[in-house]
């Protein structure tokens, strides 16, 4: 712990350095931050809305029924994963996701790791994750973008967190359509045989999977698959922000 806390203050040195040459742009507004050496603008720390209150116990949506376990994407679908954690909900963070996934607003990572590190910290420490798995891009794709958002999330809560990030145990071997206008079936139908275990010798016991959007379960469940296959025994999924239940 006084390892992580001596790192962390380096890194908080290091990027107020930075700074000072490349100002830092609010991962919520996008202007340049003021006072500097924060990572949003004061005026923008109450405009994120966090997932609280009532959530789903399998993929973590917010439920509009506090007397209810299961959002109804749950209820009548058995996903494969153990159970999924979301930071935002969707809607209060779009434009900053969209800068983030497209714009290459990358440093963005380093506020989303702070924020899923103080709400679910401790929890997911207490899981003992063997590794952060990010969802991985097909890789003629990741190479027109320069990035996969997923990976940088990932790293950014690795350090925080000191837990490996896997990048080459998984891959996207199938070139998928965008998911934004596809029904529940169609997700999933455009889904299968999209991943692939890429190495024989997975020693992974516990993993958290990380993604900035989780919808409907489907890409979370078909990686969860593959990693069943593999002997993985605990999958958990942490996603930047989450939809509303249906």
């Amino acid at each position: 712990m006084k390892l992580w806390n001596r790192n962390q203050r380096m890194n908080k040195a290091l990027e107020i350095a930075v700074s000072i040459v490349y100002p830092r742009r609010c991962a919520i507004c996008d202007e340049i931050v003021v006072p500097m050496g924060h990572l949003i603008c004061d005026e923008c720390r109450n405009r994120p809305a966090f997932v609280s209150g009532a959530s789903c116990m399998k993929c973590g949506k917010p439920l509009r029924d506090s007397e209810q376990e299961y959002c109804a994407d749950c209820m009548r679908t058995v996903h494969v994963f153990d159970r999924g954690y979301a930071l935002f909900q969707y809607r209060s963070i779009s434009g900053s996701l969209y800068r983030f996934k497209y714009m290459g607003r990358k440093e963005y990572a380093d506020y989303y790791a702070d924020e899923i590190v103080r709400k679910f910290g401790s929890m997911l420490r207490s899981l003992h994750p063997d590794a952060l798995v990010p969802v991985p891009m097909y890789a003629a794709k990741e190479r027109k973008r320069g990035y996969n958002q997923a990976e940088v999330l990932a790293r950014a809560i690795g350090r925080r967190m000191e837990v490996p990030v896997e990048t080459k145990v998984i891959s996207r071997i199938r070139n998928t359509v965008p998911m934004k206008q596809l029904s529940e079936t169609e997700r999933r139908n455009n889904l299968k045989k999209a991943f692939n275990i890429a190495r024989n010798d997975v020693k992974l016991l516990t993993i958290i999977v990380v993604d900035d959007i989780y919808t409907t379960g489907s890409t979370a469940d078909e990686i969860s698959r593959e990693f069943r296959r593999a002997g993985v025994k605990h999958i958990y999924f942490l996603s930047l922000a989450i939809g509303q239940t249906s």
